[in-house]
């Protein structure tokens, strides 16, 4: 195998594996987001709850304004129902009276039902404020981890940018500059194996002249259809042209 071909070989390998932290990196944020989105849900969920139960205490307390009003209002009434001069406005007075007693008690109803709504309301509240307080625990963790884990694929990347340099720099200025051209043009990918008489990436089949030629591995060549660099690897170890970095460990 050329020398260039190993090379480039292990180039490939270096920006695989690149662009998997790469996209790991991207994806980290995104995840975040999302978890957070959810989060801001529960929030408003909560927030929802509390506002229902202010609401609630509100009326309740304007409600029991209102009856000491109808309280204050009959006793009044009575004091002025004594110093009636006729019937007919004693019977007045106690019109009224009966009516702000049927206030207090049409009041006194709505605030019992009130408290009972208060009830569910209020354990509704502590429930979501517990769970939410669990929830953003969690997400805490989840920020940590991925902030973690994307500074270990910072250092990683460095590391491999670092290994790529020195490939490069051993590469023929004509491949390395073909290399790039290619792995720009096709998505990153600008080499590919010839395997049972095919080209891997593209699948096209390689014609047996050419395959002959390839498997000779006196120069570079390329796909003939998705002209990416090809290479014939004969049963052997590959293991040596897998770079430190990206061993498995």
């Amino acid at each position: 195998m050329l020398p260039d071909i190993s090379l480039a070989i292990r180039l490939q390998i270096l920006d695989d594996r690149t662009a998997v932290l790469t996209k790991e990196i991207a994806t980290l944020p995104v995840h975040i987001a999302e978890i957070e989105k959810k989060l801001d849900a529960h929030k408003r969920r909560l927030d929802a709850d509390k506002a229902a139960l202010t609401s609630n205490q509100k009326e309740k307390k304007k409600l029991e304004d209102d009856i000491k009003v109808h309280e204050q209002k009959i006793t009044k009434l009575r004091d002025q129902m004594m110093t009636a001069k006729t019937n007919e406005v004693y019977k007045a007075f106690q019109h009224e009276i009966e009516f702000c007693q049927k206030e207090i008690s049409r009041t006194e109803d709505r605030i019992l039902d009130l408290m009972g709504e208060a009830e569910t309301l209020d354990v509704n509240v502590k429930t979501a404020q517990a769970e939410l307080d669990i929830e953003k625990k969690e997400v805490d963790g989840e920020k940590k981890r991925a902030e973690e884990r994307t500074a270990v694929d910072r250092r990683e990347i460095a590391t491999l940018m670092t290994e790529r340099a020195t490939i490069v720099a051993q590469l023929s200025p004509k491949v390395a500059s073909e290399y790039e051209r290619i792995r720009k043009g096709r998505a990153g990918v600008a080499l590919s194996e010839a395997i049972g008489g095919r080209c891997s990436k593209c699948n096209v089949a390689i014609r047996p002249q050419f395959l002959q030629e390839l498997k000779l591995g006196n120069e570079i060549r390329y796909c003939e259809s998705c002209k990416r660099i090809l290479y014939h690897n004969p049963p052997q170890s590959f293991d040596d042209l897998v770079p430190a970095s990206v061993r498995p460990r």
